[in-house]
């Protein structure tokens, strides 16, 4: 089992010489800009509208939050999934987090590399983070996902029992919170155990928290990421990765 995230925009892959993946998880920028907090309380200081904006007010969640080129991201993933095999239930899958907004055109720009087949996921929380809405409108408590493959269903890990389209959002407060969009290592612990086996390799493409190399490794797969934020990466192993081995032995 192998593993390493590295400071770098996943195009620059061809130079790390990392393998091709079983199964490619991102959960790609929602191109939100400076309303990434536009809906939750710490638009103001201390969560109080009286007090004044504080600092995240008309800030983006980072500076890459703006002009995600989704196209880009398919090239990357059609390069580096494994190619089908000739065996049934061993293809390759990609799951993208998404907004609901983008699913379109999520679909059409995976078409246009060869992922013609989808089916979507979604997400259940117990909370919203639309507080500032709560008075208006119904707000969001979901997540979305997409689930890509390109012509054979990809490899699919039930155990017998059926698995329905909505996961509960899973938190853990085992592991630490790094980044402002992290993914819980619990639910992606699932999704990397039903689109994947042991020994497998799993990429993230715009890795982040390490969320997803940490769900990976704990699974006895090899994992590989990509973030191009310095700080988030040094943060990412000095919390996330650090010591895993050590951490596996418990």
């Amino acid at each position: 089992m192998k593993y390493d995230l590295f400071n770098d925009h996943f195009q620059n892959y061809k130079q790390y010489g990392i393998p091709k993946a079983q199964l490619v998880i991102a959960d790609i920028p929602y191109n939100l800009g400076n309303n990434a907090y536009a809906s939750s309380t710490e638009w103001y200081v201390d969560g109080d509208n009286s007090k004044g904006e504080s600092n995240k007010a008309n800030k983006t969640f980072f500076n890459t939050d703006v002009d995600f080129k989704i196209a880009e991201f398919m090239h990357f993933c059609s390069k580096m999934l494994i190619k089908e095999p000739k065996d049934k239930g061993k293809s390759p899958a990609m799951i993208v987090f998404c907004s609901f907004q983008q699913i379109q055109e999520l679909i059409d720009q995976a078409q246009k590399y060869g992922f013609n087949h989808y089916y979507p996921l979604v997400f259940i929380k117990n909370t919203s983070p639309q507080v500032l809405k709560a008075n208006m409108k119904i707000v969001g408590a979901t997540e979305y996902a997409l689930v890509f493959y390109r012509d054979k269903l990809p490899k699919f890990n039930n155990d017998g029992r059926m698995v329905l389209n909505w996961f509960n959002w899973v938190q853990d407060g085992r592991y630490p919170k790094i980044h402002p969009t992290q993914k819980p290592v619990p639910v992606l612990k699932e999704l990397i155990n039903i689109f994947t086996d042991y020994g497998d390799v799993v990429i993230d493409p715009v890795a982040g928290s390490g969320s997803t190399l940490r769900a990976a490794i704990e699974l006895d797969r090899s994992a590989y990421g990509f973030e191009i934020q310095r700080e988030v990466v040094k943060e990412a192993k000095e919390k996330m990765l650090h010591n895993m081995a050590t951490t596996l032995m418990l």
